[in-house]
């Protein structure tokens, strides 16, 4: 049998077990894509069932207002909302991997959606300024299916069918979820959740601060009843502010008040849960007590109609019957989604590790990713918007008992009974209170501005990039702001290899160990001997900071020190043949001339490899130009305490000689060793010096 056959052979026996369809890899793949199958037949119900009910319930009463709050960044009426909310969390419960974490509506996605969608509402020539909610008048006709108004609504036609404003927006906001998680499933496939390493935690944390200032700022309006349509384009936080304070004297006392008893009361209920949260048991549901107040007064005080308060509006009970997104809208929104894929599942799967290492538990990143793409894949389908594990919601789970994601289920069951029961109840509901639930839970977002100077004392890099990260997020634009935060983050790990720390060493006392001289104190640099060592890997984008670091160092330039020596050489070689021309003698000039070189100061330079991972052709090839140019003017160069991955890379590339013939002469596991060869190397050439 030949070698090809034997290949071909393996290859299809490969390819046939894995095409066949058996019942245990049914299984095993049922298992794998829906890890509820493995664990809820294991789940322990006496032990389980009371954390799991107690959390899901807690989580379930906060998700309410939030979810109806949030509509208000995403652009899109408030059902939309608790459908999203609702669905999120039974598609995890089916197949996330991590118990912990709570997946549903957050702030940042919100947000970034809601750019989104009031762009592209704003393009099909939808008035912004428009206020949505219908008044009881329009109400009645609407029950009555009747119009007796003489503007007629601008619709689009859209797959067929004319939209109005708020159904043309939730299928803008459908369609970028629907590609978000068609992005975050390729991810998934391709296993690229690599990409989430790129994004470091200073520059993540400084994009959620300018966010949270460019949500705080689109709220703002709401707070004093003012109808500004939502900014366009770049510089949202300074243009919105603009119109804010030109438009002050339209405030709406009513709604001004009412954000000032909600954000106070808020406050307090926030404020009491953090200083006594030891001893309380469960978290104060302090937004559903402000939502439950707000509506009883707005309804009783009939403040949309005399005071002209914006309100929510008539919200549905009931589901929607599914629709398929508009891909039409899908090419104008592609790139939109990318950023969005990125951040839901750089939350997700960050969280799901801490909590998993929090509680002595292993997550599948990859079925995270898969997890958090169908959980916005489907329920796009289902007029919902993009989804993201929080943080918040995620430690009130955790601290209140939370042991699967049993309490997912929970969580989906009270957003249930609102929506088939309770939802028209918040029809009185002020904006400007939905509002204050927004802004009052970005406080742990904004209070990061106070850690701005602890972290500048504990790294300078680390603060730069958050400062730049949160101040292009902020004041340009969310999406340029991470792209922004992403480059210059990388751009500084570039700076950090280019310019790393450099260092010559000196010998501790008697011992084999070397350290930095201007580190440490009493260190004793070896005589003759200059020991360079360099703190990054060394490759093509770095090689030129290597060479100036060097030279600068040890104080010799080998060109410069060449040209010296031959220009040196010259002059002594004409200045010889001018006196012995005078004498009528001939000299040997040759031997005359190398009899009189200047003696250097040291006659080796030991490299400390031991900080550099990693080298390429280039910086092997850095090392091979550096030996043979110090070679000239007198100056051996040798390696110390190489790693595995730099060794490989010189023998590939012959530093050493065909069959590596000088390795033992060019390279020590130890700088002490390196040093003895070098100081040995040296008494041996002095004495061949001497006999000549």
């Amino acid at each position: 049998m030949t070698p090809s056959s034997n290949h071909t052979a393996i290859l299809k026996s490969k390819l046939k077990n894995g095409l066949t369809c058996s019942g245990p890899k049914v299984r095993s793949t049922l298992m794998g894509f829906f890890p509820v199958v493995r664990w809820l037949p294991k789940y322990k119900l006496k032990e389980y069932i009371w954390g799991d009910v107690m959390s899901g319930l807690i989580v379930g009463i906060i998700l309410v207002p939030q979810a109806i709050a949030y509509c208000l960044l995403a652009g899109v009426p408030p059902i939309y909302g608790l459908y999203t909310s609702f669905y999120a969390n039974i598609i995890y419960f089916l197949m996330g991997t991590s118990r912990h974490v709570s997946v549903g509506i957050f702030s940042l996605m919100s947000l970034m959606v809601g750019q989104v969608v009031v762009r592209e509402v704003f393009e099909a020539g939808f008035d912004l300024n428009e206020d949505s909610t219908p008044s009881p008048h329009e109400l009645f006709n609407e029950t009555l299916d009747l119009n007796f108004t003489d503007k007629p609504e601008l619709t689009v036609e859209l797959m067929g069918m004319q939209l109005g404003k708020d159904s043309y927006a939730i299928a803008v906001a459908a369609a970028v979820t629907f590609l978000a998680g068609v992005y975050q499933i390729l991810m998934a496939v391709f296993r690229l959740g690599f990409v989430s390493v790129y994004l470091s935690a200073p520059m993540l944390d400084g994009f959620a601060t300018g966010a949270s200032v460019t949500i705080l700022t689109v709220q703002a309006k709401y707070l004093l009843g003012l109808k500004i349509p939502r900014h366009q384009g770049y510089g949202t936080v300074v243009v919105t502010w603009f119109n804010i304070f030109a438009n002050i004297h339209k405030t709406n006392l009513c709604d001004l008040i009412t954000s000032a008893i909600c954000i106070a009361i808020l406050v307090a209920g926030k404020e009491i849960q953090d200083r006594y949260k030891d001893r309380l048991k469960i978290p104060l549901p302090t937004e559903l007590v402000v939502v439950a107040g707000a509506t009883l007064a707005s309804h009783f005080g009939e403040f949309n109609t005399r005071y002209h308060s914006s309100v929510s509006g008539h919200i549905p009970t009931g589901f929607t019957p599914p629709q398929v997104p508009a891909f039409s809208i899908m090419p104008r929104v592609a790139l939109d989604a990318i950023p969005l894929a990125v951040i839901s599942f750089a939350f997700t799967v960050s969280l799901s590790e801490m909590f998993a290492k929090k509680h002595g538990y292993s997550v599948r990143p990859n079925q995270e990713m898969v997890a958090i793409g169908l959980c916005n894949v489907v329920p796009s389908f289902f007029h919902c918007f993009t989804t993201s594990a929080a943080l918040a919601k995620t430690m009130v789970k955790d601290s209140t008992g939370c042991q699967t994601q049993v309490s997912s289920l929970i969580s989906a069951l009270v957003v249930l009974l609102v929506l088939l029961f309770f939802a028209p109840y918040f029809r009185a509901l002020q904006k400007c209170v939905l509002a204050c639930i927004i802004i009052v839970s970005l406080r742990g977002a904004l209070r990061k501005f106070r850690d701005v100077p602890a972290k500048w004392r504990a790294s300078r890099m680390d603060a730069i990039v958050w400062l730049v990260a949160m101040s292009a997020t902020a004041l340009i634009s969310v999406e340029l702001g991470l792209l922004i935060g992403i480059v210059f983050s990388m751009s500084c790990i570039i700076y950090k290899t280019q310019n790393p720390k450099v260092s010559l060493l000196g010998r501790v006392d008697d011992i084999d160990l070397y350290e930095d001289v201007e580190e440490y104190k009493n260190l004793t640099a070896p005589s003759r001997v200059k020991i360079f060592r360099f703190q990054a890997p060394l490759y093509f984008a770095n090689k030129n900071s290597f060479l100036k670091s060097l030279y600068k160092a040890v104080g010799v330039e080998p060109f410069l020190e060449l040209t010296k020596k031959k220009k040196a050489e010259k002059k002594e070689k004409d200045k010889s043949k001018k006196q012995a021309k005078t004498n009528g003698e001939t000299t040997n000039f040759d031997v005359f001339v190398g009899l009189v070189q200047k003696e250097l100061e040291f006659h080796t330079i030991v490299l400390d490899c031991s900080a550099i991972p990693f080298i390429d052709s280039t910086g092997m090839a850095t090392f091979k130009a550096l030996v043979k140019e110090y070679e000239e003017v007198g100056i051996s160069v040798l390696l110390a305490c190489c790693n595995t991955s730099v060794i490989d890379a010189l023998q590939k590339g012959e530093f050493f000689g065909k069959n590596n013939k000088d390795i033992s002469s060019l390279l020590f596991y130890t700088v002490h060793a390196a040093v003895l060869h070098a100081n040995r190397a040296a008494e041996e050439k002095k004495a061949e010096d001497s006999v000549v």
